[in-house]
């Protein structure tokens, strides 16, 4: 699948019919993902056109890892597949907000939680720190992902 270039007028680019993603320098979408069930906010990644068009053509998301340089099918390690359920574009068509319903194991992140914003950042004595909201990994990512523990 090919998009069309991008729209030139404004008014068409936020109130048409014409889907013309509007890719970064470079060749990529940010992607917002939460789950369709309760609305949490489960994941952002990255999308180039190959990655766009698998996610439209086949209903499971696939993104574009930038630590890797590679095409990612979404769960197609931990069996945690992303089904698309609806995908939405916001006002200048340079981001997309999916969202899913996810398979396996119901966890999103490498870290085996069910959303990567998993901690909260707080400033304690003029620092910023971490914590968790508690969430606990669904399984056990280094029986997932051997080797990259």
């Amino acid at each position: 699948m090919t998009f069309p270039a991008p729209l030139a007028d404004k008014a068409e680019l936020e109130e048409g019919v014409v889907f013309t993603p509007r890719f970064d320098r470079d060749g990529l979408l940010t992607a917002i993902v939460s789950d369709i069930r309760d609305g949490a906010l489960l994941m952002v990644a990255h999308m180039n056109a190959q990655a766009l068009s698998l996610t439209l053509e086949t209903g499971i998301a696939h993104y574009w890892s930038r630590s890797r340089n590679a095409l990612w099918k979404k769960g197609e390690t931990s069996g945690n597949l992303q089904r698309v359920i609806e995908m939405r574009t916001d006002c200048d068509q340079d981001a997309i907000w999916m969202k899913v319903e996810v398979a396996g194991h119901d966890a999103t992140c490498h870290t085996g939680r069910r959303s990567c914003f998993y901690r909260t950042i707080m400033l304690e004595d003029g620092n910023a720190r971490l914590a968790s909201d508690g969430s606990q990994p669904q399984f056990d990512p280094s029986e997932i992902y051997p080797g990259k523990a």
